[in-house]
């Protein structure tokens, strides 16, 4: 059966307690950055605030553990907190019921949901977890997506340290797939490591034979970049001749690299500044759908917290945003399923085999 998504469930204002809720109470920021007592976070789930009496409005561009600012123009704008101005409205509340005018949606979507006695065994994912099922509903979602929505994937290094798994992920690019990706300084030199020596950290990328000063072999290859200015005139000089960062420029995706405290190099296209970088990711996951984040915990995590449950698709609709981790660690996979989202899947697994599972199992349905 094709894919089809899940209906939206509107909350009914018409009925109590919301017919008695007051209207939300807005005070101005005190300073940049500082929000006023009693201030309103934001979850990830539907919110709608009560300006007006009987006049519920819904947030339609959420994140959590935001504020809620009222606009000159009377129009809702979730802020991160470091971007306050002094003298913002600033919505105020902290019951969610519709007390303070303020409603959280938890039950927002008609999602199936499996019925367990009290007692059960694997209600965790465990390594002996399977994940037949997810790979099925992965492939029809990813399907739906390509043609309806805004595909992001969150990548670590592991997926280009495997010639198989690199080559993967390049025909789901190329398939379209991808739509945006988020990484960091050593997804991308590792892939460029990858183009110019076929090797991951000194060891080849099929045999995982370590070459004679393999070691070196990453930092050259920042070297070389930094030489020319930039992956894309490596690309242009015929430098960079294959792998996910040629395939991403070449397709014209937008992609954000986030540096870190750790970074080698880096490459000329990493962003230094950590809040230019969550600016750059958050305008990426704004338009997310679907979110994949393939063995990262760190991007993984920023980008969980950084989309809401749900988008708001033209005026009216409402839909759910679905959030894939995949990693082999169980603590990192339920890292971001416990996070309270319907939405939020783990598969455990190497994310390389996840990578080549994925990319054949789509190419079968389509062919």
């Amino acid at each position: 059966m094709p894919f089809v998504l899940p209906a939206y469930n509107p909350p009914d204002f018409d009925q109590p307690p919301f017919l008695d809720a007051r209207t939300v109470v807005f005070e101005r920021a005190k300073g940049p950055g500082v929000v006023p007592e009693n201030y309103h976070a934001t979850s990830l789930y539907p919110e709608y605030l009560q300006l007006q009496k009987g006049a519920w409005h819904l947030l339609k561009e959420s994140r959590m553990d935001c504020v809620v600012v009222l606009k000159e123009d009377g129009s809702l704008a979730v802020i991160e907190f470091r971007l306050l101005k002094q003298g913002d409205l600033v919505a105020c509340g902290r019951r969610e019921n519709g007390e303070d005018g303020i409603f959280v949606h938890t039950e927002a979507f008609d999602f199936f949901q499996n019925i367990s006695e009290k007692f059960a065994f694997r209600s965790r994912i465990t390594r002996e977890t399977s994940f037949s099922i997810d790979y099925d509903e992965l492939y029809d979602l990813l399907e739906f997506e390509r043609r309806n929505g805004f595909i992001v994937w969150v990548l670590g290094p592991a997926v280009v340290f495997d010639r198989d798994a690199r080559d993967a992920f390049v025909a789901l690019i190329e398939s379209g797939y991808v739509h945006a990706m988020l990484a960091g300084n050593a997804l991308a030199v590792h892939d460029v490591e990858a183009a110019l020596f076929a090797t991951g950290l000194g060891q080849e990328i099929y045999s995982k034979k370590t070459v004679e000063l393999g070691h070196y072999n990453h930092l050259d290859a920042i070297n070389k970049i930094r030489t020319v200015g930039s992956i894309q005139k490596g690309i242009d000089q015929g430098l960079i001749n294959d792998g996910v960062m040629r395939a991403v420029i070449e397709k014209n995706l937008p992609y954000v690299l986030a540096g870190s405290i750790r970074d080698d190099g880096p490459l000329p296209e990493v962003i230094g500044d950590v809040y230019q970088a969550q600016d750059k990711m958050r305008a990426l996951a704004r338009n997310a759908t679907t979110v994949i984040a393939l063995a990262t915990q760190l991007h993984a995590i920023a980008t969980g917290n950084m989309v809401p449950s749900y988008k708001v698709v033209g005026e009216n609709e409402v839909r759910p945003v679905y959030f894939y981790t995949v990693d082999m660690s169980e603590f990192a996979v339920n890292k971001l399923a416990n996070r309270g989202s319907l939405t939020a899947r783990s598969i455990l697994t190497n994310v390389q085999d996840f990578v080549v599972t994925v990319e054949r199992g789509l190419r079968k349905r389509v062919g």
